[in-house]
């Protein structure tokens, strides 16, 4: 079984994006948030089952770089990309 402390970790990331999606709600289009909402409740929903997968650190690598694509969250986050 994983540590819970990755998988907090891995929520926690989660949640931030869908914070950030949730901020930016006005620039998409309410099919786009949908979409992206269902798959980010979906990833939460299966957060522990695909943290015991063997490549579980890829995958949600993975995942989470697919996530910022569409929020930008690095972008905010990132102190080097702060002018």
């Amino acid at each position: 079984m994983p540590p819970s402390a990755l998988i907090d970790f891995y929520r926690e990331e989660f949640l931030k994006h869908h914070q950030c999606l949730q901020a930016q709600r006005e620039y998409f289009s309410e099919q786009a948030i949908c979409g992206v909402e269902q798959a980010l409740q979906r990833v939460m929903a299966d957060l522990e089952q695909l943290s015991r997968t063997a490549d579980a650190d890829e995958v949600m690598a993975r995942l989470l770089r697919e996530f910022d694509v569409v929020t930008g969250l690095s972008a905010w986050s990132d102190p080097l990309k702060v002018h």
